[in-house]
């Protein structure tokens, strides 16, 4: 019987090692974070409540976070995707959904059209629209850099990634600048859009923040227009990029919602 309280595992393949947070039993569901953050708190009320309703909730922590070793440069979305087939066919009885959280649903959207045999559905969580504001998308480097001072930092935080009222100052912690360099070469060159955008075949759910600047209203019908009824979308009011902390209670009810009529 799998242990459903929460604990940490190492999946190893070859000369990777990748520390998953594991909780809960039942059909397996792998959260998978923004660009340089980890798995843990940001995602935590959201795992529980999950496992709360009959889900095994798997996080596994990008390389050079925690545990997670692997080589960090010259690392492409392929090699990332491994990552995440393994932990499925090692903790996840070989198939799961994946929620892809900001930048994670870029490393989900590629193990759907890698290891498609690994995926049930991909939730694309804060995907960002094909093409967003500059300002926008420096934001990230800005409230990642602790070499900046906390206001222009918190600045960034709620211009890009918490709505109006909502609590940015825990993501002035939580950030992993070796991982947020690696994440941010592996889409770039080699790897074009066009590879990964479309996740195979997988059905999709897209969930938008409503007050995202990364995907602006005028763009909320772009996925639907171009996968149809492949891809379920639900907006969740009072949020931004963030997301997951912002809503946790909405965003789980959604990914819960919609996983359990997935073959």
């Amino acid at each position: 019987m799998v242990d459903a309280a929460r604990h940490e595992v190492l999946v190893a393949y070859d000369d990777v090692r990748i520390e998953t947070v594991v909780e809960g039993e039942g059909p397996a569901i792998v959260i998978l974070p923004s660009l340089g953050r980890d798995g843990y708190e940001d995602y935590d009320e959201v795992a529980q409540m999950l496992a709360a309703m009959g889900w095994r909730v798997l996080r596994p922590q990008p390389r050079g976070i925690g545990a997670s070793t692997g080589p960090m440069r010259d690392v492409l979305l392929p090699a990332l995707a491994r990552d995440i087939a393994e932990v499925v066919r090692q903790q996840g009885a070989g198939r799961a959904v994946l929620v892809g959280h900001a930048y994670g649903n870029y490393v989900a959207r590629m193990t759907a059209v890698a290891h498609p045999e690994t995926v049930r559905g991909v939730v694309l969580a804060a995907a960002a629209a094909r093409s967003y504001a500059p300002e926008i998308q420096a934001a990230p480097g800005v409230a990642g850099n602790s070499g900046l001072s906390d206001e222009r930092r918190l600045e960034a935080l709620r211009l890009a990634f918490f709505a109006p009222g909502n609590d940015a100052t825990p993501w002035l912690h939580g950030w992993y600048p070796a991982t947020q360099s690696l994440q941010a070469a592996s889409s770039r060159g080699a790897v074009k859009q066009d590879v990964w955008w479309h996740a195979g075949t997988a059905p999709l759910l897209e969930l938008i923040p409503d007050r995202d600047p990364f995907k602006p209203p005028e763009n909320w019908g772009q996925l639907q227009d171009e996968f149809g009824e492949r891809i379920t979308v639900r907006v969740i009011q009072g949020a931004s990029h963030a997301l997951f902390p912002e809503r946790p209670r909405a965003v789980a009810e959604a990914i819960a919602g919609w996983a359990r009529d997935l073959p």
